[in-house]
């Protein structure tokens, strides 16, 4: 896009409930990989006042305690005492979870797809991370606010929070923060004497601790603030909201700023493409730009159940590529193996690492293996042959 325009992106922290949520499917996910790596898993979780259902069809030879499970993972996210409306211990779990179907199961093992759907990969290189500044940068925010409320910095934070960005840009280049949107559960002891807002004093303290360390001199003097707007933010999490796993995929990916595919991800073993080929989607297009034959690509995929190679391929550089776009997508095929097995063996995804994916965005951190650029030389190396 050519001129000035406004890009925003938002995320949530690991209190929120739908990502409690997905933290719960994914931790379900992980605890059937450790011991069987075959398992299959499609596991839901529904959270509301004082009650976790988790649901789904799972296949295994193991035993998953999904009593145990559950409140562990509330604990660690803080949810243990009564005063954020939400307490580990005295929770109520419903355990709905029967068996896979085999009418699913009998294509997925002759190492076909085990859904039909779109799945989107994109990259940029205007972050290190190769991913898109807003997603970015609404996602350290929430880290952050992780952070300073369990090492004790800002003591009165709940779990519960949000935040989001709004970046402007110039002929498509990054060039400040121009709003931050901050939304941070607390207990009552930063309220004012009107017991409606949090002090002037705790709102300052909010965006030094939490916003001015991440955006820097992104921000300046004209940068807008908005920290819990209503007023205040005291009843928060499970108790004031419901959740559900798979309802933040815009945060869980690109934070809006390309398209989504079909489905969400969390709760799903890698037979599901839903997850699994989106996954190469982003490692696809984040070695097509480490590779510098495009500053920005978008990558779809398409499969049809019980088939193991895709019914379409298509990548748009947006006209930032160097190659054509058909080429590309000739480059992919000969060097990616975008078949169901092809993906788990390569990106090596029959292993307990979900969980860690569930909060924070699944892209543009280093230690998952679909960020790694390890196909870039090659492809780098092809592309001149073309030239």
């Amino acid at each position: 896009m050519k001129g000035k325009y406004y890009l925003t992106s938002e995320s949530v922290g690991n209190g929120h409930p739908d990502k409690v949520c997905d933290q719960i499917s994914d931790a379900v996910l992980d605890s059937v990989l450790r011991e069987d790596p075959m398992g299959r898993v499609a596991c839901e979780t529904f959270i509301t006042t004082g009650l976790v259902i988790v649901g789904g069809e799972i296949t295994t030879k193991t035993y998953i305690d999904v009593q145990k499970l559950v409140r562990r993972v509330l604990t660690d996210i803080g949810y243990t005492d009564h005063k954020y409306g939400f307490n580990s211990v005295t929770c109520g779990v419903l355990n709905a979870i029967v068996g896979q179907s085999p009418d699913i199961a009998q294509g997925v093992d002759a190492g076909g797809a085990g859904d039909q759907g779109i799945m989107i990969g994109y990259a940029c290189d205007e972050t290190p991370e190769l991913m898109p500044l807003p997603i970015v940068l609404a996602h350290k925010l929430v880290q952050r606010v992780e952070e300073v409320r369990k090492n004790g910095t800002l003591k009165y934070l709940g779990p519960d929070c949000k935040s989001q960005v709004t970046v402007e840009y110039e002929d498509g280049t990054p060039k400040r923060v121009d709003a931050v949107v901050l939304a941070c559960q607390h207990t009552e002891e930063i309220l004012d004497k009107t017991g409606k807002k949090i002090t002037d004093e705790a709102r300052n303290e909010i965006i030094k601790t939490i916003a001015t360390p991440i955006l820097g001199k992104l921000t300046d003097s004209q940068t807008k603030y908005y920290v819990n707007e209503t007023g205040k933010f005291v009843v928060g999490g499970p108790q004031s909201d419901t959740g559900m796993t798979g309802r933040k995929i815009i945060v869980d990916t690109y934070g809006g700023v390309v398209s989504h595919g079909g489905g969400a991800f969390s709760g799903k073993d890698p037979t599901k493409v839903d997850r699994s080929a989106t996954y190469m989607a982003r490692y696809v297009a984040k070695n097509i730009v480490a590779a510098k034959l495009a500053h920005k690509c978008w990558v779809q995929f398409s499969y049809v159940i019980g088939r193991a190679d895709p019914v379409s391929v298509m990548i748009d550089t947006f006209g930032t590529g160097k190659i054509s776009e058909q080429d590309l997508v000739d480059l992919v095929r000969k060097n990616f193996d975008l078949t169901p097995q092809g993906i788990i063996r390569d990106l090596d995804l029959q292993k307990p690492i979900y969980q860690k994916t569930a909060a924070y965005g699944h892209f543009g951190r280093e230690e998952f293996s679909w960020e790694k650029t390890s196909k870039a030389a090659a492809l780098e190396k092809a592309a001149t042959a073309l030239r």
